[in-house]
């Protein structure tokens, strides 16, 4: 074995792969727990959700990863203003004009119209690409989620619109983030080279040669740190220390902010479901009617019967029921948006196929509650906006006054 395969130079200290593997176990939560909502209807996406015991339980988990990746970049920030103040290594991951030329070099290596690749430092033009995608990506996840997270916040400042176009993007941003991943960074990272620095914290010479020559040189010749004298250090420390504190706990109730900025009559209701008795009518109640309001100047004709004879002072005119049912229009619509989830699949044990299945509920509890449409979680959860299968404004008022008048059937 030679000497370039033996020997190891450090890549990255325990803190740092400690903190990649809490990113890795949160991003891939993320993706696990969020892709089954982006497509609810595909038949993997259901048994995933039955095999955590629920979509409530998946969302869950999913809010939880998603806190973990904020505490995550906070302490990432930290530790970077620490190595730039305080230790004050170079910043090399940031872009420059150098990563443009390597990158135009690398094509022409490629494709035959160079001799050499590119030589590059501690960090190659596509790792910084990876990095800075990742930071963009994350931009975008925290702000489209706290949009879907709390929408009456959102809805307060911005139109109501965005709420969907955050859904959109969102889910859009994951998938890209998740190929990428597994694309981009599987190929470039383990199945080129096998690269296992991010998990053993060191690379052998033999690979630093071919991915971080110009680094390699700095290390032999003894420039690649900064030494720091530990006066200064300490000094750097005193003043870095107190304003290191002061944004943990400004980034720290910002997260607490993402978290609890409302308590949505969602939550509310699905503590108090169980607990509402549900009453079903056995027999078949009245449906209300409407009389038909005729102008001042317009009056009814007397029609004679067939008998001959007129009728009675107090006979009304019979007029059609109006009221809404399931059987004439509530089943139908919601079927008809809501049968991708809550049909045949039953998701989160709930069918909105037939009216008893319905009024059955599903793993949350009872979703109708006859005469009370406010607070019934099939309009709790509508209003709340975001749902896969969303009703218009009209069509849940349409809602509201059907369960208000008793839920019926027919």
């Amino acid at each position: 074995m030679s000497e370039h395969t033996t020997r190891t130079y450090e890549r990255f200290p325990l803190a740092r792969r400690i903190e990649h593997l809490v990113m890795l176990l949160s991003f891939t939560t993320l993706g696990l727990t969020g892709l089954p909502q982006k497509y609810p209807s595909s038949g993997i996406s259901i048994a995933f959700v039955n095999l955590l015991g629920g979509i409530e339980n998946l969302r869950t988990i999913h809010h939880f990863a998603a806190v973990v990746m904020m505490v995550g970049t906070a302490w990432h920030l930290l530790v970077f203003g620490y190595m730039a103040y305080v230790r004050r290594t170079r910043l090399s991951m940031l872009p420059s004009l150098q990563d443009i030329k390597d990158g135009w070099q690398a094509l022409m290596y490629n494709l035959g119209f160079a001799k050499t690749f590119p030589q590059m430092g501690r960090y190659t033009f596509e790792e910084k690409m990876e990095y800075w995608a990742f930071a963009w990506g994350a931009i975008v996840m925290g702000a489209t989620g706290f949009m879907m997270w709390n929408p009456i916040s959102t809805a307060k400042f911005l139109p109501g619109e965005v709420i969907p176009a955050a859904k959109a993007a969102h889910g859009g941003e994951a998938v890209l983030a998740v190929l990428a991943i597994i694309i981009w960074h599987m190929y470039g990272v383990h199945i080129k080279r096998l690269n296992k620095s991010m998990f053993t914290g060191k690379m052998s010479e033999e690979v630093m040669l071919h991915e971080h020559p110009l680094e390699l040189a700095d290390i032999k010749a003894g420039i690649a740190d900064r030494p720091v004298e530990p006066v200064v250090l300490r000094k750097r420390q005193r003043i870095y220390l107190p304003i290191a504190i002061l944004l943990a706990l400004f980034m720290l109730s910002g997260i607490y902010g993402f978290v609890n900025a409302e308590d949505t009559a969602l939550t509310t209701i699905e503590r108090q479901a169980p607990t509402v008795e549900v009453f079903v009518p056995q027999t078949l109640t009245p449906a209300p009617t409407q009389t038909a309001t005729l102008p001042a100047t317009e009056t009814l004709l007397p029609v004679s019967s067939p008998t001959g004879t007129q009728p009675s002072a107090d006979s009304t005119p019979a007029t059609a029921s109006s009221a809404l049912t399931w059987d004439n229009s509530i089943g139908a619509m919601l079927q008809a948006k809501c049968a991708a989830c809550h049909g045949a699949g039953a998701l989160g044990g709930l069918n909105l196929s037939t009216y008893a299945d319905a009024m059955n509920g599903g793993a949350s509890g009872p979703i109708i509650i006859p005469g009370d449409g406010e607070n019934s979680l099939l309009v709790t959860k509508q209003q709340a906006g975001g749902h896969p299968g969303q009703l218009t404004p009209e069509e849940i008022a349409q809602v509201i006054e059907w369960i208000n008048a008793g839920a019926l059937e027919k």
